[in-house]
């Protein structure tokens, strides 16, 4: 028999996703598969944004789903919730993200960063990439390139390239048409990224697109970070995303990708960025579309 819990029922037989223990009371030395850690990014948002309150919000969808997947054994895993990082924008909030990516990785076999704005990206890779920086590398499913000047959620790429990152080890899949500038198209030629746009994607089998960007990410032995900008989907699926825009990536795209990063051994980190929790349709479906790539991406943890 099922009883209910508010909206939700509970099933003995039918566990939920979420509710995970915190890391921090986790004894030293446990073994951790997958890290949670909340990044609130918003306040240099170029567009204005409430989406500081979505790790909140992925955390609550998590529970509308189980961790049950055939022939993997998702159940199995050690999953640990590190909590959200108090104010993380700004000098002294980065810092603070910075050292609480660094911990959780550390601890981790995958941790995942939900934002958040796409301001997360740098203290998320900086903090999971730790030492590695000169060998490390980065993948982004976004529209955008995220090269441009200042410090905002539009210059997270440019950010850590100038922190030290390789461009050619960079990769960045779905840059979307209408969406960028000729400028900010040619500083990412200069700086050696490869881009593949959302265009090429059409004729090419996503596995195909992403062991090609692993392998140019990962080509000095570094840890890589995957960046999941979910405005890389199309608005009909993430309306949640300020910049998401007609004829981007459908949903089960960007869901098979966070489940390719996960999978792979080199993929230390991922971030799930630019949902806006405040702006999300009644059903929810943009912040229940990150709450699964959140189970994604320990969907292909399982089966390395």
């Amino acid at each position: 028999m099922s009883l209910t819990t508010g909206a939700l029922p509970v099933d003995p037989l039918w566990p939920r996703a979420g509710s995970w223990p915190a890391l921090a009371d986790l004894p030293r030395g446990t073994a951790v598969d997958l890290t949670l850690l909340g990044l609130p990014t918003w306040r240099t948002s170029l567009s204005p944004t409430g989406a500081h309150a979505t790790p909140a919000a992925v955390r609550e969808a998590l529970r509308r789903y189980s961790q049950h997947v055939p022939g993997l054994a998702v159940e199995s895993l050690r999953f640990a919730d590190a909590g959200d990082v108090s104010e993380p924008d700004g000098a002294d909030g980065e810092h603070r993200a910075t050292a609480a990516m660094r911990e959780a990785a550390e601890r981790s076999r995958l941790t995942v960063a939900v934002g958040g704005d796409n301001a997360l990206t740098v203290p998320a890779a900086l903090g999971a990439w730790a030492d590695a920086l000169p060998t490390a590398g980065l993948i982004t499913l976004d529209a955008h390139h995220d090269l441009r000047d200042g410090a905002s959620n539009g210059s997270p790429v440019r950010r850590l390239v100038e922190a030290g990152l390789d461009g050619h080890r960079v990769v960045q899949i779905g840059i979307a048409d209408f969406a960028n500038s000729a400028a900010y198209s040619e500083r990412a030629a200069d700086l050696g990224i490869t881009v593949v746009r959302r265009d090429a994607l059409h004729g090419r089998p996503l596995d195909d697109v992403m062991a090609e960007a692993l392998a140019i990410a990962g080509a000095a032995g570094g840890p890589v970070h995957v960046d999941l900008d979910v405005d890389v989907c199309d608005r009909s699926v993430a309306p949640g995303c300020p910049a998401s825009v007609p004829g981007g990536l459908a949903a089960w795209e960007l869901r098979r990708f966070a489940r390719l990063a996960g999978a792979s051994p080199i993929v230390r980190s991922i971030d799930i960025a630019e949902v806006d929790a405040t702006a999300d349709t009644d059903d929810q479906r943009t912040v229940r579309l990150a709450a699964l790539l959140v189970l994604e991406a320990a969907a292909g943890l399982a089966s390395r």
